[in-house]
């Protein structure tokens, strides 16, 4: 297993700190394109509830979230800058153009990272992104959450399987590093299943993979459900053991962003434990090593 902090420390000779930024766009799940209501656990905030206020300009945004990392990253820091919230390609190409070129020019940003979906990459958004990416690292984030068909109409992603494996074809060609999502434990999924999907995902042949716990969240979908019929989440330690397996079923050269998630503690209704961060990476990490 490569952590995306070895591997940024292998390829920039340095740590690299994320800047969360919000682009002011919409989804189509949300917007009536294909859906109106979003996934079913996504939060009013399109999962970038930790990202600055929509109305500040970019570079506002910018300066926002350096001072968030600061005490860590100094004033000499080099940044990832992240388009987290909503759908970050669901713009005409001049938009996305206009709010990206800026962010390529920037001397402290070493890489740009974009999350999406794989119904929202056209050709013409995969040939920016190209070029963009002959100038300066782009990345660009899939939220594939599952390869089951139930679980993924359950969830109301809003897309077949063979959207995911079209986007995914045109931006290896183009020369883009893909990263995939996956939540884990939705309801319904075995062990199996979970697997089933990693696998999927290794073989693929992405650059990175982001494991994420299937979190309740106030306001979503997903919780009104949960609160009218709970069902049994993992505990810390079971999800720790299932995280070695879903490794250890990885290619050694995937590169894994993330190993869990941490939502915002004000709307986090279950698993409670997932709200410290601290102790669940301690879990988790006692895991890997074989001593938990």
């Amino acid at each position: 297993m490569k952590t995306l902090n070895q591997y940024l420390t292998e390829t920039y000779g340095h740590k690299l700190y994320k800047l969360s930024l919000n682009g002011g766009m919409s989804c189509p799940n949300r917007d009536g394109t294909c859906g109106t209501g979003g996934c079913l656990f996504c939060s009013a905030g399109g999962s970038g509830d930790f990202t600055p206020a929509v109305t500040l300009p970019i570079e506002e945004q910018i300066a926002a979230a350096k001072a968030l990392v600061a005490g860590k990253a100094g004033d000499s820091g080099r940044y990832i800058a992240y388009f987290q919230a909503y759908t970050n390609t669901y713009a005409p190409v001049a938009r996305l153009r206009a709010l990206f070129e800026p962010i390529i020019r920037r001397d402290d940003i070493e890489i740009l990272s974009i999350a999406t979906r794989p119904d929202c990459l056209s050709d013409e958004v995969v040939a920016l992104l190209k070029e963009l990416n002959g100038r300066k690292p782009v990345w660009v984030e899939l939220g594939l959450q599952t390869i089951h068909a139930r679980s993924a109409e359950a969830m109301r992603r809003g897309y077949p399987l063979s959207v995911f494996d079209s986007a995914v074809k045109r931006l290896k060609e183009a020369g883009i590093k893909v990263i995939v999502h996956l939540i884990l434990y939705w309801p319904g999924e075995t062990e199996e299943d979970m697997l089933a999907s990693v696998r999927y995902v290794g073989a693929c042949g992405v650059f990175g993979v982001k494991l994420q716990l299937l979190q309740i969240l106030r306001g979503t979908e997903l919780a009104r459900i949960y609160e009218k019929s709970p069902w049994e989440l993992p505990s810390m330690e079971e999800y720790a053991a299932f995280v070695v397996k879903a490794l250890e079923a990885l290619p050694e050269d995937i590169v894994v962003h993330r190993m869990t998630g941490d939502g915002p503690k004000k709307l986090l209704i279950a698993p409670t434990w997932c709200g410290d961060k601290k102790r669940v990476l301690n879990c988790l990490n006692k895991a890997i090593s074989g001593k938990g």
